[in-house]
């Protein structure tokens, strides 16, 4: 039996949705510029997906990384345990400089009765306008570093699937002031309500301390 079918709906296109998002965030932000001097290609590709052209990161480590992550919260979302899914992008220190919030409830008790293709049309206007979001961003150092944390309304236990183990506690340093919030986009539907923005340190944030060569 196809394992999909034992699947929520909407937890399955939410995840599907993510690992796009999440490319085309990492895309936007440039993070990895043109190699075809290097390697003889481009970091990403161009394919369809919800029928608009999105990006598809080529090289496989990265790939399997957003892939991995992403397909590890499916059975936390499928539980209602995923608040937020975050892309962190920081500095050497480990202090964030720009973070896209995708917020995340569901309602699972509609199980197989969702329409999916409303879901996915409601979900494609993320894509679009990820897409031209770049003016609202922050440019970046080119030593930054990113990565994907999911933040969970509970701990999960590690009895509820082995993709729990994939999840450890994160090395990014929290920001002492309320961040600045840039609404981007927001959907709120039964059973999927949806909110990405853009977090910014705030202006009042204290600056790290610069370090000093003796």
């Amino acid at each position: 039996m196809d394992s999909k079918s034992n699947q929520s709906p909407t937890a399955r296109i939410l995840v599907e949705f993510l690992e796009v998002a999440i490319t085309s965030v990492v895309f936007l932000k440039g993070v990895y510029p043109s190699v075809l001097d290097l390697i003889g290609e481009d970091a990403f590709e161009r394919r369809r997906y919800m029928n608009i052209v999105v990006q598809r990161a080529r090289h496989p480590q990265l790939r399997d990384y957003i892939h991995s992550a992403v397909s590890g919260l499916l059975p936390f979302i499928e539980k209602g345990l995923v608040e937020r899914v975050a892309v962190i992008f920081f500095n050497t220190d480990n202090i964030p400089l720009e973070r896209f919030i995708f917020k995340l409830a569901t309602d699972q008790s509609y199980g197989s009765k969702v329409e999916e293709g409303d879901l996915e049309f409601s979900l494609r206007s993320f894509l679009v306008k990820l897409s031209v979001s770049e003016g609202l961003t922050k440019v970046l150092p080119r030593d930054c570093r990113w990565e994907i944390t999911a933040y969970f309304r509970s701990l999960p236990r590690v009895s509820i699937s082995k993709d729990a183990d994939l999840w450890i506690p994160t090395d990014t340093k929290q920001w002492q002031q309320p961040p600045l919030i840039t609404p981007i986009k927001s959907m709120s539907s039964e059973p999927l309500s949806v909110q990405l923005y853009l977090e910014h340190p705030s202006l009042s944030e204290p600056k790290p301390q610069e370090k000093k060569i003796l």
